[in-house]
């Protein structure tokens, strides 16, 4: 959280440029100071990673440590990255380490505090993108062949919580307005502007949004805890049947319906998406706001330039 209000902080214009220079200087060094060991960051805790705990038999709670996740620390390193860091800096030098080690063979990187994969991924391209690095070498490359892979066929992506418990639903799932926003944001850092996978998640988001300017989103798409114990994903999944297999249906951890996912998540994209593209030269003015809120009918990708300028030209 202090990483997101720092970056807002950054960005913002306020009457009192001293006294906002301050309160950004102190988060900075305070969150300096949580670095891991492991080049990580967690949530809560710094080095908050003996595992003993986890075994005591009082430990019916869930996760009782904190260690770091690639998620968290993505988030930082992208505040970092805004503020000017560089890789050349020790702190973002070993938590680029501590992130590029933890990429998964096929292009995504796990995600703690958000199902699953695609929120992962979605933190890491940004920072990336933010601290300057290439984004057209392989690993980068594997993770936006990985998103675009798992797009559904109405232009979103979504991931089941079952994910946690079964790789062979990694990326997939019901399309939801926030898992298809962090899957943008991903595609945006890694310089997919123009690709039709972007434009097709954009149009989906126009799509979907309520008349009121909100998204329905009935999925649980937040992380309270995987399950495993641990508060980290495992190197090998627990076989059914042995102690610890959380099963499809009452798993051990819990997740979270945070009712903004569905907003911010999405809001922060298309703006990403309008910042980014040079939508006013491509395509042509049309519409107004009450004309996209109202549109409906049967999804065509053919259809998303009209939609994507009524969109940028009233928002």
């Amino acid at each position: 959280d202090s990483s997101e209000i720092v970056m807002a902080l950054n960005r913002v214009k306020l009457s009192s440029t001293e006294s906002k220079n301050q309160a950004i200087d102190r988060a900075v060094q305070w969150l300096l100071g949580m670095q891991s060991s492991n080049g990580g960051w967690a949530a809560f805790d710094k080095n908050n990673t003996k595992m003993l705990v986890a075994k005591i038999p009082f430990s019916d709670f869930g996760e009782t440590i904190d260690p770091p996740s690639v998620d968290v620390t993505a988030h930082i390193l992208e505040m970092l990255g805004q503020l000017g860091y560089r890789p050349d800096h020790p702190a973002v030098a070993k938590g680029l380490d501590y992130v590029l080690a933890d990429q998964e063979d096929d292009g995504p990187w796990f995600g703690r505090w958000g199902v699953n994969y695609i929120y992962g991924t979605g933190a890491v391209l940004p920072a990336l993108k933010a601290l300057g690095l290439n984004m057209d070498v392989e690993s980068v490359r594997r993770a936006v062949r990985w998103v675009i892979d798992h797009q559904n066929d109405d232009g979103g992506w979504g991931e089941s919580c079952v994910s946690y418990v079964d790789p062979e639903w990694r990326g997939k799932g019901p399309s939801t307005a926030s898992q298809t926003a962090w899957a943008l944001l991903s595609l945006l850092a890694a310089g997919e502007i123009d690709h039709p996978a972007t434009i097709n998640g954009v149009e989906y988001l126009i799509r979907t949004q309520q008349p009121d300017g909100s998204w329905d989103e009935p999925y649980f798409t937040g992380t309270g805890f995987p399950g495993y114990g641990i508060g980290q994903r495992l190197d090998e999944p627990v076989p059914e049947g042995q102690p610890g297999y959380p099963d499809h249906e009452m798993p051990a951890g819990f997740m979270i319906n945070y009712h903004m996912y569905r907003n911010c998540w999405p809001l922060s994209a298309l703006g990403r998406f309008r910042e980014l593209s040079n939508n006013d030269d491509h395509w042509p003015t049309l519409g107004d706001r009450e004309a996209v809120a109202s549109e409906a009918g049967e999804y065509s990708p053919k259809r998303a330039g009209n939609r994507l300028q009524r969109f940028l030209k009233i928002w």
